[in-house]
């Protein structure tokens, strides 16, 4: 048998793009805030003044089976994300939100959690907060 009759076309794998979040040269320009399994950056696409994004530094999707560890910084993190966003942009309040796959709207498939701060006036109406992003099952009242 030739190698002429053998020849099959060469798929090539499926290669994903490097992860933004994984350049750590680049995130460490960027990084306000900094601890063991955390940092803080400003979001490149702000909703708001003052949107920040809280990072895992290990490579992970999304907020489900993380370890106890992770948990616990997380929240001194948000605590301390906050502090900072106060002493800088002195928003009236604040959303925290996390999507969790393509279809909730993640489109970096690494953990990072959105604290975007709030002002007076930002929206004509903020009554339900983040349950204006769709339309409801049922109404709010």
């Amino acid at each position: 048998m030739s190698t002429e009759q053998i020849r099959r076309p060469i798929v090539e794998p499926k290669v994903l793009p490097p992860c933004l979040f994984c350049n750590l040269q680049e995130m460490e320009s960027r990084t306000l805030l900094n601890m063991e399994y955390w940092f803080m950056i400003l979001d490149g696409f702000p909703v708001n003044e003052g949107h920040a994004l809280i990072i895992l530094k290990r490579h992970h999707p999304d907020i489900f089976n993380l370890s106890q560890e992770e948990w616990t910084e997380l929240a001194d993190m948000i605590e301390c994300a906050k502090d900072y966003l106060n002493q800088e942009f002195h928003p009236d309040g604040y959303n925290l939100g996390i999507n969790c796959g393509e279809t909730a709207g993640q489109t970096i498939p690494h953990l990072h959690v959105h604290l975007i701060p709030r002002y007076k006036g930002d929206v004509e109406n903020p009554r339900g907060g983040i349950r204006n992003f769709k339309k409801a099952l049922v109404a709010y009242e």
